[in-house]
């Protein structure tokens, strides 16, 4: 038998979610399975894969030992690139400006270096993030930019400010803005692209669909165009929601592809990613952010003038 005592980054989870993110060995049919026949108990008590756990409750678990192989978490401190360009910082929330080439999260071409890497480390060695001590938390990303695109990407250093900040996001009370540079001038100056965007995993590319066909995704794009120099223009976005590449191939899909982004039809030469970066988060709340309630109105911005001394 294992008992675990609920903390603080453990708590308002459900049952079937902290145990998927705790232990590395016990899948998910068998965990359903155990908690059908009581073998997993809050407090002594039986409980349902649904039911939240409560700060300071004790969650039993009457199973063998391989089943209960913890998840790993070290800290591969000295194989970790330390740069990283911090925008803003408290005790929920850091903010940073992501250069182009780096990846936010791991995935199979690289494991070794990464945006959420990065920062778990930074905590790490600030001892903010102690990942002994943690059973199902670790610090996350709230949004995400593409590789080769740069500019601001929020993270919550605990559960309540990631909860709180990853509903304010899907709520978009937490509002995205961009600028980029595409070719071309656009007949509208000012305008909405609304349609429908299917991810290819295999290329790594999404194709634009006018209706909703299976496995797309509703895409809404805000734009602006602010200025028109050498036949391209340079123009302010708000995206309204959050899909892979969705600017890119919207942009594309108008005949506007962005300067530089070749996967996407530009034809542009001399630069090694396109004309995109992520300059300003906006939080505008409607209601109660709980532990994030200060952050209401306030706004973070970025430097936009090496983007357009390279781009425009």
């Amino acid at each position: 038998m294992k008992t675990i005592l609920i903390g603080e980054n453990d708590c308002d989870q459900r049952v079937d979610k902290f145990l998927t993110k705790t232990f590395k060995s016990l899948p998910k049919s068998l965990m359903h399975k155990h908690i059908r026949k009581k073998n997993i108990k809050i407090n002594g008590k039986s409980c349902k894969a649904s039911t939240k756990l409560l700060f300071g409750q004790e969650l039993s678990l009457y199973l063998a030992d391989d089943l209960l192989l913890l998840r790993d978490k070290r800290i591969r401190a000295l194989e970790i690139s330390k740069k990283l360009n911090i925008v803003y910082e408290d005790k929920n929330i850091i903010l940073v400006d992501k250069d182009p080439g780096i990846v936010c999260q791991p995935d199979k071409n690289n494991l070794s270096d990464s945006l959420i890497d990065r920062i778990k480390c930074y905590l790490y060695l600030k001892k903010e993030y102690i990942p002994e001590e943690e059973k199902s938390f670790s610090p996350s990303l709230i949004n995400r930019i593409d590789r080769n695109t740069s500019g601001l990407v929020l993270a919550a250093k605990n559960a309540k400010a990631l909860r709180v900040a990853c509903e304010k996001m899907r709520d978009r009370e937490i509002r995205k803005f961009y600028i980029c540079v595409v070719e071309g001038h656009l007949a509208k100056k000012k305008d909405e692209i609304s349609n429908y965007i299917k991810k290819n995993k295999k290329n790594n590319k999404v194709r634009v669909f006018n209706n909703n066909v299976e496995d797309s995704k509703y895409a809404v794009t805000k734009y602006q165009v602010l200025s028109e120099n050498n036949g391209n223009s340079l123009i302010k976005v708000e995206i309204l929601s959050g899909r892979s590449h969705q600017i890119r191939s919207q942009f594309a899909n108008i005949g506007h592809p962005l300067l530089a982004d070749h996967k996407y039809g530009s034809h542009s030469a001399g630069f090694f990613c396109p004309a995109l970066r992520s300059y300003k988060l906006k939080f505008c709340f409607k209601n109660s952010a709980g532990v994030l309630d200060y952050l209401s109105e306030r706004q973070f911005k970025i430097s936009i003038d090496r983007f357009l001394e390279k781009f425009f």
